[in-house]
């Protein structure tokens, strides 16, 4: 600043000068502080868990999803010192259970076992949903892939994909598939084999799996996606006569049959099961569980549980598990566009 033609620089009045001392004060203080928060981040992952964890599943106990949760509770139980419980929380299409674990407190005692229905569909499904994927979720790791498979009633004149798409295009609606229910993974693999088949069959919803199988193998209808687990044991009594696998590739369990995606190139419609926690969860808790549930999943003896009922072990890293629903939500949203499909 000049003033009077003198320039003159502007200083501290005494008072306000920061002392050495006080500056040196604060360094140190800042110091300490780093150190705390970094001793408590460390020590959230060191002391973890302290109690049992529970995993909330969105489904009455028996299913595919109650299946991969008891398998990863009774592997966790030991390397986490702790006891890991299983909470069947079933209905409202999975939106009970979502809910709860979605408010959860996020410490990383609460996980939730999710199928791509939960986060990757039903946000393109419902018009509104008590919880947000994004903001109240946060990925742990995949477990495994439960495939669908393509099987129908032993009368109908098909041994093959292309059988089938011949034979429905030659009779346009006449063919019935059936589906646990609208919106269902059954349903939309149904509405997009239709799609990319270019053919047309008629829906017919059940409440379930069960009574769906149980009409399909009476012969009320004739084509269906069902689950792969539940489906093998009719397909080696050729009580239903498979088709192919809807995965991407082969499955170990029946080997045998195809992949649809062999004779309609990238059509995939399986079933996965992963494990989420509420969104604020700690990072290092989260990579914790998650190392433990990749080696809970590579034993030999999970792997031979789990491919005998129809189930494959799959893991994965939190940030590829977060790619996986990022890819299927946007996949599941153009087909049920497309369908005009809405929960009922």
């Amino acid at each position: 600043m000049r003033r009077g033609g003198d320039a003159r620089m502007l200083t501290w009045p005494r008072f306000a000068q920061p002392s050495h001392d006080f500056v040196k004060l604060a360094s140190i203080a800042s110091t300490v502080l780093v150190a705390v928060t970094v001793m408590a981040a460390q020590g959230s992952a060191q002391t973890y868990p302290s109690r049992p964890l529970r995993i909330v599943v969105p489904f009455a106990p028996g299913g595919g999803s109650d299946i991969m949760a008891r398998v990863v509770a009774t592997r966790l139980t030991e390397p986490l010192g702790q006891q890991v419980l299983v909470d069947n929380r079933p209905g409202g299409g999975t939106l009970i259970g979502a809910e709860l674990a979605a408010r959860s407190a996020a410490d990383g005692y609460t996980l939730f076992l999710s199928t791509n229905g939960t986060v990757a569909i039903n946000p393109s499904l419902y018009k509104k949903l008590p919880y947000d994927v994004a903001k109240d979720f946060a990925p742990v790791a995949l477990i495994g892939v439960g495939p669908n498979v393509l099987v129908v009633h032993p009368s109908l004149p098909v041994k093959s994909v292309r059988d089938l798409i011949a034979l429905a295009k030659a009779h346009p609606g006449k063919l019935s598939y059936a589906s646990s229910g609208v919106g269902g993974a059954p349903h939309l693999a149904g509405e997009l084999f239709k799609s990319m088949a270019g053919v047309d069959m008629l829906h017919v919803p059940y409440k379930g799996a069960s009574p769906a199988t149980t009409d399909l193998l009476a012969g009320h209808v004739q084509v269906m996606f069902a689950g792969l687990g539940p489906a093998i044991a009719h397909i080696k009594v050729n009580r239903l006569r498979g088709i192919a696998v809807a995965s991407a590739k082969r499955s170990q369990a029946l080997p045998q049959l195809p992949a649809i995606g062999e004779t309609l190139k990238d059509f995939e419609a399986s079933s996965w099961f992963a494990l989420f926690v509420p969104a604020a969860t700690p990072n290092d808790i989260i990579a914790k569980l998650n190392a433990e549930i990749v080696k809970a999943m590579a034993r030999k003896d999970v792997h031979q549980q789990l491919m005998a009922q129809g189930y494959e072990p799959i893991t994965s890293t939190p940030e590829e598990l977060a790619e996986i629903v990022k890819r299927d939500t946007a996949r599941w949203a153009r087909v049920i566009k497309s369908a005009g499909i809405t929960a009922e």
